[in-house]
């Protein structure tokens, strides 16, 4: 990941499965490996959708987020 820049973009995504800090961290580690993704911030909600916030360089491709999501073993809504 690199440093938010103010041209910066933050897009929001529902993700189910997220339990705790460890599911957290897996997100956050498959999203940061991403092409242009600057940072990313989950807010946990255990047992229902959990709000990830990733901000990138540039507008990122919903199937390229659920692959990667879906990767470390949750699921996009």
């Amino acid at each position: 990941m690199t440093t938010p820049t103010p041209s910066s973009l933050t897009e929001e995504f529902l993700v189910t499965g997220m339990t705790c800090q460890h599911c957290v961290g897996s997100v956050v580690t498959a999203l940061g490996g991403l092409d242009s993704v600057e940072a990313v911030t989950v807010d946990l909600t255990s047992g229902g959708a959990s709000t990830v916030r990733v901000t990138s360089a540039a507008a990122l491709d919903r199937a390229t987020v659920g692959s990667a999501v879906t990767a470390a073993g949750y699921q996009l809504v």
